[in-house]
C-alpha cells in the first residue's frame, strides 16, 4: 500500500510540474466591416474554422494540426483577406488603424519573420528581392519559413543553390510538408534545356491508365504545362484547340500536365475547353513531371521534335503556330 501511495504522489507531483500545452487564439479588431461578417480559417485550400465579426472584432479558439501553421484568414467573398503564421500561442490581430493585409500581428515568431521580410523587399526590383530572399533562408535554416520560401523557388533558383540552402536546414524543417517538396524537386530535377533530349515520365490520364511522353517519339510533340485554375492557361487554351486541329495530322501531338490537385476541377476543365488532347497529372502538389523540367510558373511548355530533342521553350499563340508552319510544312 505504501509503494502505491507512494507512486501515486510522485505521479500527481510530475504531473503538476509538467507545463500545459500552449493554446492558439487569435484575437482579431477590424475596421469597417458589418457586423455578422463571417471570417475564415483557411489552411491548404480547405477552412479549418470560422466566426464572426461584431463590433469589429472577432475571436478564433482553433485547435492547430500543427504549429506554426500557414492560413489565409480572410472573408466569404476575399474582399478582406491576410496570410499569416499560426503558433500556439495567443495571438493578436489590430487592423484598426491599416487596411485588412496590412494589420499588425502578434504572438508568432514565423509571423513576425516573414513580415519583416516583406516589409524589407516589398519596395525592391524582383532581382534584389530574389537575392535577399536567399539571404533570409541561407541565415534562418530553422525557420518553417524559410523552407516554405525555398520550396516555392527552388526552382527558380536552380538545384545547386537549392541544395546547399537545404543541406542547412534543421532536421524538422527538412521532414517538414516543405521540406519534403524541396527534397524531391533536388532528387528529380532534371532541368532539360533547348538542345537537350527530353526527359521520359510516367503520369496517369483522365481514365486512370499509365501514360508516357515516348508513346509520341517520331513526331512533334507539345508538352504543355497548365492547370485549371490558371487564368492565363484557361484563356490561352482556345487558341491552343484551333493549333491543335490545325497541324494535327501532319504529325503534331500535345502532351498535357496539370497541377491540380482535385480531379474534379481538373475534368471539368479539360470538359469546358473542350480539349482533345492526351491529359495527365498525379494530383499531387509535388507533380513528379513539374520537378523534373524545374517548371517555376505556368503556362509554360517544350517542343520536341521528332528525334526527341527539345527545340524550344513557351511557345504560344502564333509564334507557336509560326514554328509549326515552319517545322511541318
Amino acid at each position: 500500500m505504501k509503494r502505491i501511495i507512494f507512486g501515486l504522489i510522485v505521479l500527481l507531483t510530475i504531473s503538476c510540474n509538467e507545463k500545459p500545452q500552449a493554446e492558439f487564439s487569435l484575437s482579431g479588431m477590424t475596421n469597417g466591416i458589418p457586423d455578422g461578417t463571417a471570417l475564415y480559417l483557411d489552411a491548404d485550400n480547405t477552412a479549418i474554422d470560422s466566426t464572426i465579426i461584431e463590433n469589429n472584432e472577432f475571436i478564433f479558439n482553433t485547435k492547430l494540426s500543427q504549429s506554426p501553421l500557414q492560413v489565409i484568414l480572410r472573408t466569404k467573398d476575399f474582399s478582406h483577406y491576410r496570410y499569416l503564421w499560426l503558433e500556439r500561442n495567443a495571438m493578436t490581430f489590430d487592423a484598426t488603424n491599416s487596411d485588412f493585409r496590412n494589420a499588425v500581428v502578434k504572438g508568432s515568431l514565423e509571423e513576425d519573420l516573414s513580415q519583416n521580410l516583406t516589409i524589407e523587399t516589398k519596395a525592391l526590383p524582383r532581382n534584389e528581392r530574389l537575392k535577399r530572399n536567399v539571404e533570409f533562408v541561407r541565415n534562418n535554416p530553422n525557420s518553417l519559413h524559410s523552407a516554405y520560401i525555398l520550396s516555392v523557388y527552388a526552382t527558380t533558383w536552380g538545384k545547386e543553390e537549392s541544395k546547399e540552402l537545404f543541406d542547412k536546414f534543421s532536421r524538422k524543417n527538412k521532414n517538414s510538408r516543405y521540406g519534403i517538396r524541396i527534397s524531391k524537386y533536388i532528387e528529380l530535377n532534371k532541368n532539360p534545356e533547348i538542345g537537350d533530349k527530353y526527359v521520359d515520365f510516367e503520369m496517369t490520364d483522365i481514365n486512370g491508365k499509365t501514360r508516357r511522353l515516348s508513346e509520341f517519339n517520331g513526331k512533334l510533340v507539345l508538352l504543355e504545362f497548365w492547370a485549371s485554375n490558371c487564368g492565363p492557361c484557361r484563356i490561352e487554351n482556345p487558341n491552343l484547340v484551333k493549333t491543335y486541329y490545325e497541324f494535327k495530322d501532319k504529325g503534331f501531338e500535345i502532351f498535357a500536365v496539370s497541377e491540380d490537385i482535385e480531379r474534379e476541377n481538373w475534368i471539368k476543365a479539360i470538359e469546358k475547353d473542350k480539349l482533345p488532347w492526351l491529359q495527365v497529372s498525379d494530383l499531387d502538389k509535388n507533380n513528379k513531371a513539374y520537378l523534373i523540367y524545374g517548371i517555376s510558373g505556368i503556362p509554360d511548355n517544350f517542343l520536341i521534335d521528332q528525334n526527341g530533342i527539345i527545340i524550344e521553350r513557351n511557345l504560344r499563340g502564333e509564334k507557336l503556330n509560326e514554328k509549326l508552319k515552319e517545322l511541318l510544312n
